[in-house]
């Protein structure tokens, strides 16, 4: 099947039917490697109009009626998203093939009425391809870099316009691989030897030593080594949420919310596989993914609790480590997770409640001298530096430890660990660790 046809299915499915690109991506990739097909394209093509889609609508209707296009079926306005990211984005399509064959596929797919439409907007735009933004920053930002405006206004009101800006453009890049060795099985100079010898280039990560990263992501992940189990796909950022737990040998560790598994699995490995891992989380499919990584990775010291984090129990002071990776509004891995930048009309307010919840409940499985780490994927004040003040406010049993003591004082900003996504080259996160002290 032709990359194009199976992308505009795909873009059509997450933005008219609400369906995630990452799990359609997975779906249809093997089918399409299989076949042949350029998959390298067809998996650009959707996670870029996924990320470029109100960028590619408001230059769009610089070339229609504004009435008219505003209510053009959405699955002739995919068909010009996607054409038009090709001449944007796509310096391996020339322009004029970005057009035939988008033309040619709405002849298919529709009719030659709707074909014409097609080729009549995208030569319009090559003949004065000059677009002007709104004067207004938040707005100048939001539909340039192709972000929800009232997402942008909150983010200038939080950092101020230069941070914005650079924060859009870094998760409009495409993010490289970033993978975690796996001590119990081999270590950093081992895997790093491996890849040399295979032409293959990891680089060291500067914020932990068993983090590499990588823009060879299909040679890497289609390599044996992925399938024995001597690495991790896991991003930096949440890698050092599980340095700044510091789980020890031999230790009892509850990890809520704990799948799909990244941070989990990596608890099991600094603990060598000792001790136990309580990892609880409600949703079957996920849970099915921990124990697939578990496997893959040999861990033997997790026990998988398939259960909502608020009623597992009994509640009772018994870990010397608990993990709080909490919901969140998931600001920080635009760049991975496309669709996540248009669902800002989630809830927030509800979010902080299940959250200063869940720091409430996990709090009690704190055995006194033990520790509790609360993280979040997100750089939202309000969700982050907020939530933890309020529980010390109410809970006096708990101190704040610096963040610094474990983790390089780059990623640290007063006693928290944060990461930058634009200024240390990962996903956005955020963790606190709390000490039960009485």
């Amino acid at each position: 099947m032709n990359f194009r046809q199976e992308a505009y299915s795909t873009i059509l499915k997450v933005l008219k039917d609400g369906e995630f690109s990452d799990a359609l991506l997975q779906q249809r990739a093997k089918k399409l490697k299989k076949d042949g097909d350029e998959i390298g394209l067809y998996y650009t093509l959707v996670k870029g109009v996924v990320k470029q889609k109100l960028k590619l609508d408001y230059i769009i209707s610089n070339f229609v009626d504004a009435k008219k296009f505003a209510a053009t079926d959405i699955k002739i306005k995919v068909m010009l998203y996607s054409a038009l990211y090709q001449i944007l984005y796509l310096s391996s399509v020339p322009e004029h093939a970005a057009v035939n064959e988008s033309v040619e596929l709405a002849k298919n797919l529709f009719n030659t009425q709707v074909a014409d439409f097609i080729n009549a907007v995208l030569r319009s735009y090559l003949r004065n391809p000059e677009v002007k933004y709104p004067d207004e920053p938040y707005l100048r930002i939001a539909y340039e870099h192709s972000f929800p405006p009232e997402l942008i206004k909150q983010w200038i009101a939080f950092w101020g316009e230069e941070a914005t800006e650079y924060l859009a453009l870094y998760f409009n890049e495409n993010p490289e691989l970033h993978i975690r060795v796996n001590s119990t099985a081999t270590n950093p100079d081992k895997l790093m030897s491996y890849y040399q010898k295979r032409g293959i280039v990891i680089t060291p990560s500067e914020a932990s030593k068993m983090m590499f990263r990588t823009s060879q992501a299909s040679e890497v992940l289609d390599d044996v080594a992925f399938s024995e189990g001597y690495f991790s796909v896991q991003d930096t950022s949440a890698a050092l949420v599980v340095e700044l737990l510091d789980p020890q040998h031999e230790q009892s560790v509850l990890d809520l919310f704990a799948a799909p598994g990244g941070k989990c699995t990596y608890i099991a490995e600094l603990m060598a596989n000792t001790g136990e891992v309580i990892a609880v989380d409600k949703i079957p499919n996920k849970m099915k993914l921990l124990k697939q990584a578990a496997d893959r990775l040999q861990l033997g010291n997790i026990s998988l609790v398939v259960n909502d984090a608020f009623k597992y129990g009994p509640l009772a002071p018994a870990f010397d480590r608990v993990l709080v990776d909490a919901p969140c509004s998931g600001w920080g891995v635009f760049s991975r997770k496309a669709d996540l930048r248009w669902q800002v009309h989630q809830n927030i307010s509800e979010l902080i409640k299940i959250q200063e919840k869940a720091l409430d409940y996990a709090s009690g499985f704190v055995k006194v001298g033990g520790y509790m780490v609360y993280s979040t994927c997100t750089m939202n004040p309000n969700e982050n530096e907020d939530q933890i003040a309020a529980f010390l406010l109410r809970n006096k049993k708990f101190e704040l430890v610096d963040a610094s003591s474990l983790i390089p004082l780059q990623y640290t900003d007063k006693g928290y660990l944060k990461t930058i996504p634009f200024k240390h080259h990962m996903d956005g996160a955020f963790a606190a660790k709390l000490q039960r002290v009485k």
